[in-house]
């Protein structure tokens, strides 16, 4: 019962009757956090499990109890560890703990049948060798040593159909092509026999609904005498302060996931066994002991906990969702400069910032009317009236690039035939474009920071009314107008209606806390008073004094005046129907909320909304023929693939939409949504991924191109050969060359009998090795757009 460090060769590799350990670690900022997973194989023991269980809470002391805790059972693994193995898990026979013996599967004498399965992150079990093991759903290897049959099911998808290895001549059957393979069905049959009768449908790969992971329910973990106490403390929606620090507490997230969250003054002994109560729980509510298992200590929290509650403050954080701040009580906003000639060579600069550049590239402007577009003069650009609906045209130049920003503005109080128009219209004008622009969804109050930019700090939201030509709708005596925002890219003035206000309905007149704010009064004819606090001790900020000035400036035209806090004009407070009391405490000013990017896969296409969360996501998992969901809390953004289906592309924001309603976190369902097509990515997008390649879409090979290039007839035909015992004594050996008669040659160039397109099969391991910096089985296990890059880089291609 000894732990044993693994080898890198072997990560990935499981043996069904041995547990694991694997600890995770990333460096976030200046610290580090990790995650520690403990793997229970099929056939493991008792004993060896609960080794595991104790191993994993020593290995929890002696990391200060920082790592958060996962449970993980074969078969069920989170999505979090089988992303650790971007090329799939392989579950083997065998075992240390159980008595058996580890079989090295690794060699060119065994044979063995592997059962692939999954989609977004793959498995491949060991089975019996047997026809009786296929099904029509999934694929299946043959591997006999120096050759690999992959025998595809006809309702296997293309991710199970893509991930094979890459050691041996590889051969590829479509089971609906069967006869286009004679060879490879020889040796099918070699091995496993003739097949008789019909195969029987694969079992479909069962993921939970948001429906049932958005019902949550905490509740209060002890102990009682040696017995364990739980107590339901409260269900969806869940506030941070319902956590107690002197207890531990499990978070059941309808029955898919548990999550223990361990106090950081909870005594010892129940720190300890939280792992244990955990899987008492789930007998208690008869849930399947595969049931994935999370525990955290107190401010060491995952994402996936912190996301289930609405408002979730990080340690040392003054208030509210926003980023970590230590200064004083009031959260300080950084006024650094912005510079926009970052957001293209640093996109990770863009993506936090929310910024594809400053806002200074050509914006064109249109208003629905009558179902049509109609052109808004610029001198109106900026101003905007809820019962309108608008769309903005944002162009800006990349390496000589024209690139895109669609914006659609609904108003509040537009019509629904108007609403439908503008998304209508929106399709028109992509199309104008060549489908080059990405589509931004934005709800009235809802503007992203790029939306104000292009302004300049210029945007007024009028609650109501129109701005067509030909409105007899009369205008209100006095607006009011809240004015938000310290810099031109997160100014705005937005129309605040009085009678909510006003002190003559006395059941609302204590929501004057608004005037802590700058505000605006309009007052006939078209004069503006602007109402400044006095001092940076009550209400507004310098900054956002500042803008409310430029603010005025614009709507007002010449015509404004400005009165500081205290020195009110008596018909001031007339307006406003008579002064009361009214908040002027400092607020505190809210940054872009820090929760952690997530991507999904989104489907419906069985009758329930499915999402499938892709952990540790590079570019790589983002697959031509699927809709993709990055979710970056205060927006999300839809990636098209270019493969995707027509009514996935129409269905992706209805998609959107229910992902946000069924949201267990109770995510604002006016979140702003943005349509990103593959190929045209802003940096906004590619900030969220690690090393994005903008060349990966061109170089990319298709499934039939993928499986021309495995292997070739003859040699599978000799195979079968020997497999019937009619084989020549001497194989065949693939002849190596030096590397210089295989670099940068053309094809004429080549020594006599080498494939132009696999010249690095021809070279040596120490030549492989030197001239492309990865071992033959590392390379072939690499996605094939990456073993391409690699071929041209050194000449091989």
């Amino acid at each position: 019962m000894e732990l044993v460090l693994l080898p890198e060769k072997a990560y990935g590799n499981f043996f069904e009757g041995d547990c694991y350990l694997l600890l995770s670690t990333r460096k976030c900022g200046k610290s580090v956090s990790y995650d520690a997973h403990y793997w229970i194989g099929a056939e493991s023991s008792q004993d060896e499990q609960g080794a595991a269980a104790i191993y994993i809470t020593q290995l929890d002391t002696h990391l200060g109890g920082r790592p958060i805790q996962h449970r993980e059972v074969q078969g069920y693994e989170s999505d979090t560890f089988r992303a650790y193995f971007k090329q799939g898990i392989i579950y083997k026979k065998g075992g240390v703990g159980a008595g058996m013996k580890h079989t090295d599967t690794n060699t060119y004498d065994n044979k063995r049948l592997l059962h692939v399965k999954g989609k977004r992150r793959v498995t491949a079990k060991e089975v019996p060798l047997s026809w009786s093991s296929f099904n029509r759903g999934d694929v299946f290897v043959l591997d006999i040593g120096k050759t690999i049959i992959q025998w595809n099911g006809p309702d296997s998808n293309q991710q199970e159909r893509l991930k094979r290895g890459g050691r041996a001549e590889v051969g590829v059957v479509d089971s609906e092509k069967e006869g286009d393979a004679p060879e490879l069905m020889a040796i099918l049959e070699g091995v496993l026999g003739k097949r008789e009768g019909q195969l029987v449908n694969g079992t479909p790969d069962e993921e939970a609904d948001l429906e049932q992971k958005s019902c949550i329910t905490l509740y209060h973990v002890c102990d009682v005498e040696g017995q364990m106490k739980i107590t339901e403390v409260a269900t969806r929606p869940l506030s941070q302060d319902m956590l107690n620090h002197d207890d531990c507490y499990i978070l059941d997230q309808g029955g898919v996931r548990l999550f223990v969250w361990k106090g950081k003054r909870a005594n010892k002994a129940e720190r300890q066994t939280a792992m244990t109560r955990a899987v008492e729980f789930m007998k208690q509510k008869n849930y399947p002991i595969t049931t994935s298992v999370e525990a955290m200590s107190d401010g060491a929290e995952s994402a996936l906990f912190t996301q289930l509650f609405p408002s979730w403050s990080s340690r040392d954080q003054s208030q509210g969702m926003g980023r970590v701040y230590n200064v004083g009580k009031v959260a300080k906003v950084s006024q650094d400069k912005f510079d926009a000639s970052l957001m293209h060579s640093q996109p990770d600069v863009a993506a936090q910032e929310r910024m594809v550049d400053d806002g200074t590239g050509e914006v064109q402007v249109w208003r629905i009317e009558n179902l049509e577009l109609v052109l808004v003069d610029r001198k109106w650009h900026g101003f905007f009236y809820g019962g309108d609906c608008y769309l903005i045209l944002y162009s800006y130049e990349v390496n000589r690039r024209k690139n895109y920003l669609l914006y659609i503005w609904q108003g509040r109080h537009s019509s629904q035939d108007e609403i439908t128009a503008s998304a209508f219209q929106a399709v028109s004008l992509d199309q104008k474009y060549g489908g080059q622009p990405v589509q931004v969804r934005v709800t009235m109050g809802k503007e992203p920071r790029h939306f104000m930019a292009m302004f300049k700090g210029r945007v007024v939201i009028f609650e109501g009314g129109t701005s067509r030509v030909g409105n007899t709708d009369p205008e209100p005596p006095v607006r009011l107008f809240q004015v938000r925002g310290t810099d031109p890219c997160n100014t705005k003035a937005v129309e605040e209606l009085l009678s909510l206000i006003c002190p003559s309905s006395p059941p609302l007149s204590s929501l004057l806390f608004l005037i802590s704010s700058p505000l605006l009064l309009s007052f006939p004819p078209l004069s503006f008073s602007l109402f400044l606090s006095a001092s940076l001790s009550q209400g507004s900020s310098g900054d956002e004094r500042e803008m409310a000035k430029q603010v005025s400036a614009a709507v007002g035209r010449g015509n404004e005046e400005i009165i500081a806090e205290g020195l009110e004009p008596n018909d001031f407070w007339g307006q406003l129907g008579g002064k009361a009391p009214y908040a002027s405490d400092k607020r505190l000013q809210q940054e872009v909320p820090d929760h952690q990017a997530r991507l999904f896969e989104c489907s419906n296409k069985t009758g329930r909304f499915i999402v499938i969360e892709v952990t540790l996501f590079t570019q790589d998992d983002l697959t031509e023929s699927d809709v993709m969901l990055l979710d970056t809390w205060d927006q999300v953004f839809l990636w098209l693939g270019s493969g995707s289906s027509e009514i996935e592309r129409e269905e992706s924001i209805n998609t959107c939409r229910e992902y946000l309603y069924t949201h267990p976190g109770g995510r604002d369902p006016d979140t702003p949504i943005l349509l990103v097509k593959q190929g045209f990515e802003p940096p906004t997008f590619t900030g969220w991924f690690t090393a994005w390649d903008p060349s990966k879409w061109s170089g990319g090979k298709s499934y039939e191109e993928m499986k021309q290039e495995l292997g070739d007839g003859a040699s599978f035909t000799r195979v079968a050969a020997d497999l019937n015992g009619t084989a020549e004594e001497t194989p065949r050996v693939l002849e190596t060359h030096p590397r210089d008669s295989l670099l940068y040659k053309q094809t004429e160039e080549l020594p006599k009998g080498v494939d132009p397109s696999q010249k690095e099969r021809h070279l040596s391991d120490e030549d492989f090795q030197a001239v492309l910096g990865v071992s033959k089985d590392e390379f072939y296990t690499l996605p094939q757009w990456k073993q391409l890059s690699m071929k041209k880089k050194t000449g091989l291609f």
